[in-house]
């Protein structure tokens, strides 16, 4: 799910049907420890919001896909997918967004699959996309004649590197947040000779909305943690943490981040000072 394009909203309704797989990005750049609004950090995304989309169709029922745009996510971090799902739904519920249950997507998704079959392969995690498009189309066609959703919210757990900046601090910065690397092993300290050089994988909340007519009408990113750990034991590398997504704090602020601006962050830290 390593997706290095930037976010793109297009006119045609074809490529906007197309763009449930292909019009998605990701931003990468570094990432470590701040509270939500900790200042400006040059690594936040620069998410988009069609506000033409919005204003020819306001969104305000929406159902959260259970299936990922891009390819599965791994285990250990697709465990985690229905516990962050559950907190954007707080968040866009607290926003003044209905939610309709989850239940009415996956049914539907997991029926039309009978008739077009699995669009992933679950060998390789590859998607077939004329199959997905099939899949998505139906599920709308039948969610739009039999309930009053007028949008859909595709959140991705999408996993990358991160570099983590030399100096004193030892701190990766990658789509607006900031995570100090933690420590797995025996022992409290970090060798001498330890190559920081090596990217450490991080974990980044992936967003894309689309109204009922499957036009985007916003693609948004945000971070959230650090998903190696330094491994005190080898002293030279990086290991996977056990507490993969665990820091509630750290997924609403990237929540927050990757809603923003469809719902306004305060503090929002992807503007320099002075501006």
């Amino acid at each position: 799910m390593h997706q290095h394009t930037g976010p793109r909203l297009t006119a045609s309704p074809v490529t906007l049907t197309l763009g449930l797989l292909t019009a998605l990005w990701l931003f990468l750049a570094s990432g470590c420890e701040t509270t939500v609004g900790g200042g400006y950090n040059a690594t936040t995304n620069p998410n988009q919001l069609n506000q033409a989309v919005i204003d020819k169709q306001p969104i305000k029922n929406v159902v959260i896909a259970h299936i990922n745009i891009g390819a599965p996510s791994r285990n250990y971090i697709k465990k985690s997918e229905s516990m962050v799902d559950g907190r954007i739904a707080a968040y866009l519920r607290a926003n003044g967004y209905n939610i309709l249950p989850q239940r009415e997507f996956s049914q539907r998704w997991n029926n039309a699959t009978l008739i077009y079959g699995d669009p992933v392969d679950p060998s390789t995690g590859r998607i077939n996309t004329k199959t997905f498009i099939q899949i998505v189309q139906s599920v709308r066609d039948d969610m739009r004649d039999k309930t009053d959703v007028d949008g859909f919210v595709f959140t991705d757990l999408v996993e990358h590197d991160a570099v983590v900046a030399g100096g004193m601090n030892r701190i990766a910065r990658f789509n607006g947040v900031s995570r100090k690397p933690s420590l797995k092993g025996p022992g409290d300290g970090v060798s001498a000779d330890f190559d920081w050089t090596r990217p450490v994988s991080a974990v980044s909340l992936q967003v894309s909305v689309y109204n009922i007519d499957l036009e985007q009408a916003f693609a948004g990113l945000g971070g959230i943690d650090l998903t190696d750990a330094i491994d005190t034991r080898s002293g030279n590398g990086w290991v996977r943490r056990k507490d993969v997504l665990e820091n509630e704090n750290h997924i609403d602020e990237g929540i927050q981040l990757a809603f923003h601006p469809m719902i306004v962050m305060s503090n929002w830290p992807g503007q320099p000072p002075g501006e």
